[in-house]
């Protein structure tokens, strides 16, 4: 067991629940990518009931933007761990940092062929 893991069980989780929001409250504070995507998912899940799809194809719709949320946390990670490292210019620093804006652009290309396929296909 390693000696810097806290509780177990019940308050365990309720800690993890606590850290949790603790991230989503810093994301939404300090990453206007992620209240961006905040505001494209406030349009789409709504959106996504509106349309005469099937439940799955619905569900497809929701969990992509969703999965533009999740990505973006974990960008914002990265950059924020890459930061903390050093705010020297550094080739692999740069890579790191390119590679999850990547991530973020190709769960977008995501969002939109998903999105066109299900209503357009």
């Amino acid at each position: 067991m390693s000696p810097f893991k806290g509780q177990t069980g019940l308050k365990r989780i309720l800690n993890a629940t606590g850290y949790s929001f603790d991230g989503l409250r810093a994301a939404y504070r300090g990453e206007a990518a992620f209240r961006q995507l905040v505001l494209l998912n406030v349009v789409l899940i709504p959106l996504a009931f509106v349309f005469d799809v099937s439940k799955g194809e619905r569900a497809v719709m929701i969990a992509v933007c969703l999965l533009a949320l999740i990505v973006e946390l974990l960008n914002s990670a990265v950059e924020a761990a890459i930061d903390r490292i050093s705010l020297d210019l550094h080739p692999l620093s740069k890579n790191a940092k390119d590679m999850g804006s990547a991530a973020q652009f190709v769960s977008l290309c995501l969002i939109a062929s998903v999105w066109l396929v299900i209503l357009f296909g």
